[in-house]
């Protein structure tokens, strides 16, 4: 990426947010290009299908069932196109910005598997201050995460002579930190990204070798049924194996299911969070 040198910004802050960011960006991309070299895959962060003016498409637009677009991060494809893993990469600085981040993740991330069943997981890369709650909602929605702590990244660019670590408001602060990466050359700042990358690097790479592991014979894991009533009330329920899901749907009482009133209430706590790893 080329990293132009900015004499004035409107928030010197954001713009150095978006810089190591970037840099993180093109780290990532780098190793997953060369692990799907390794697989014979293909990792992408365009699309591969042609704009209506023929022109290839500079965002990866992949879409659920019903037609929505999400603008993905980047996807390891096999020989065939066919997606294996969905990825994201996000740096936030302050956390009253993860919910939301982390929300869409959920959603796009679901919603696109439901529509490309070759997709084997989701990873997210999340660099700086991600909350707890946050967190345990992105892994209840089965993506894997991998964090860069917020001190991690201070400690990077500290090295290089800037200080980020300052209080939202503090501008002056935005400003030094802004003049003094402008003032690193092309190879330092690409040192940024590898660097924020390299506690999370092997066990990235480990997990993205296991889901392309091929000789793991492939095998029902578990069986979700979902039941939606004429009124629109949902019931989900989990089975170990098809046998089992088999019986529960052939039981004559199947119909009755929504008389019962065993629904939470307003009053009832939230299930259990993850606990963190």
């Amino acid at each position: 990426m080329d990293y132009k040198i900015v004499a004035s910004v409107a928030n010197p802050g954001s713009a150095l947010g978006e810089a190591i960011g970037s840099s993180m960006e093109d780290a990532i991309k780098k190793l997953l290009n060369e692990i799907a070299d390794q697989y014979g895959c293909h990792y992408l962060t365009s699309g591969v299908r042609k704009t209506k003016s023929g022109k290839k498409q500079k965002k990866l637009l992949m879409s659920d069932k019903s037609g929505n677009e999400y603008d993905i991060d980047g996807v390891l494809a096999n020989q065939s196109m066919k997606p294996l893993i969905i990825f994201e990469s996000k740096y936030i600085r302050y956390k009253k910005h993860n919910r939301d981040k982390g929300s869409w993740i959920c959603h796009a991330h679901s919603a696109i598997r439901r529509r490309y069943h070759s997709i084997r997981s989701s990873i997210a890369i999340l660099a700086g201050n991600w909350s707890s709650p946050s967190q345990a909602m992105m892994r209840s929605n089965n993506i894997n995460l991998f964090l860069i702590p917020f001190n991690h990244i201070c400690e990077v660019l500290s090295e290089l002579g800037i200080d980020f670590d300052w209080e939202e408001k503090d501008r002056d602060k935005a400003i030094r930190a802004w003049g003094n990466f402008n003032k690193l050359n092309s190879e330092q700042k690409k040192s940024i990204g590898i660097k924020m990358i390299d506690p999370i690097k092997d066990n990235l790479v480990i997990l993205i070798e296991n889901i392309l592991d091929d000789t793991v014979e492939r095998e029902v894991d578990k069986v979700l049924v979902e039941l939606i009533s004429n009124l629109g009330e949902v019931k989900v329920y989990e089975f170990e194996s098809i046998s089992d899901a088999l019986d529960f749907l052939q039981d004559d009482g199947l119909k009755d299911l929504f008389l019962t009133t065993d629904s939470d209430s307003l009053f009832d706590p939230p299930p259990d969070l993850f606990e963190e790893p």
